[in-house]
Formats: structure tokens, sequence, C-alpha cells
């Protein structure tokens, strides 16, 4: 028996997010130049209008209007994956956690590193919420997406109490910070693998 799967594209201010879905539920989120991508051929049909609801609760959550997600997801990994994926949904909206405290709350000798390799394997970016997940002394490593997605969803999270006070959001990728500010988010680059 096979299995249909779909896809969708959406425009959002991180890029063109590639959706992917079937019956079960949403399969995958992926960034342009997400590292672990499947191939396109992958993905089925372009079905538009299937996502009608992951579309409009991410674009809420961009616009800093939803927590968190209430979708059906289909995760597939092995036994580790699927633990730590498990965690990553447990971290609450506006915090963060050390690979290093994912791996001792796992327990059985994981170490950090295995844990970053599961959590670089999340095909759900955003709605598994992978990007607050963050190296030792809160270093900002790795993302499917490149760090510059995850130092924006980070913030956009971080300052959720300024924009429910009427204050805006104000990143740094759309205030106009000059491309030398240290602040400044390239979200038009491929990412590069960070260091731990």
């Amino acid at each position: 028996m096979t299995t249909s799967i779909w896809h969708s594209t959406m425009e959002t201010t991180l890029g063109t997010l590639t959706l992917v879905r079937d019956v079960e539920g949403l399969r995958g989120i992926y960034f342009p130049h997400h590292w672990c991508r499947p191939h396109p051929a992958t993905f089925g049909p372009y079905r538009g209008e299937r996502f009608d609801d992951v579309a409009r609760q991410l674009t809420e959550y961009l616009n800093g209007d939803r927590l968190e997600f209430d979708l059906d997801v289909v995760l597939h990994g092995d036994a580790l994956q699927m633990k730590v994926w498990s965690l990553l949904d447990q971290i609450p909206y506006g915090q963060t956690m050390a690979y290093g405290e994912l791996a001792a709350q796992i327990g059985n000798d994981v170490t950090a590193q295995q844990v970053g390799a599961a959590v670089g394997r999340n095909p759900l970016s955003i709605v598994v919420p992978c990007h607050r997940v963050i190296g030792r002394y809160g270093k900002l490593t790795g993302y499917a997406g490149g760090i510059a997605r995850k130092q924006y969803l980070l913030g956009l999270e971080r300052d959720y109490a300024s924009r429910a006070s009427g204050a805006p959001f104000q990143c740094a990728l759309l205030s106009g910070l000059s491309p030398q500010d240290p602040r400044h988010c390239d979200l038009t680059k491929p990412r590069g693998r960070a260091s731990a």
C-alpha cells in the first residue's frame, strides 16, 4: 500500500518554507538550504489546499500571535531521535535548554553530541522547536535552517513579553541594521554548520 504524500510552499520572513504531509498529518517543514532535506521528488505533488491550517498556524506563530501548535504530526526516527524530539516539544515557548541538559534527562550515557545529531534530524522545524536547544553557556550552535534563523526564532520568542505589552518586536533582520552590525541576521545566504 502506498501512502499519499503532498507538499506546499509558503513565503515567510524566514524565506520560503516547504511543507510536507500525508493523510495522517504534517511530516516535514524545510527551509531553503536546509541540511538533511529529503530529495524534492519524495515530497509528492503540490496540493496547497491541504495545508491551510498549517500555513495559518505558522503565520500566527511568526507574527507573535501563537505560542504553541495544534497540528497532527507524523514523526519517524530511531528510538533516540523519537525521545529527543519528544523532549523538544516540552521546552516551553521563550525558554531554551542546552544539548547537555537534554542528554542528562535521557540518561543511559547519551552524550550531548548524540542529542545534537538527533536534534539536527528533526523534520518539523519550528513546530517541534529544535531552535530552543542551545550550546553550553548559551552559545547558538547548529540549526538545519541556519544560525540566523535560529537567532530570529529565539528573538521572536524572547521578546514576546514586550510585544504583549504593546512594544514592537525589533529583530535586527527587520530593523534596518547594516550588515556590519553584529546583531544583523542575513537569512538570504545559505547557512553553514556552526561549530559546537
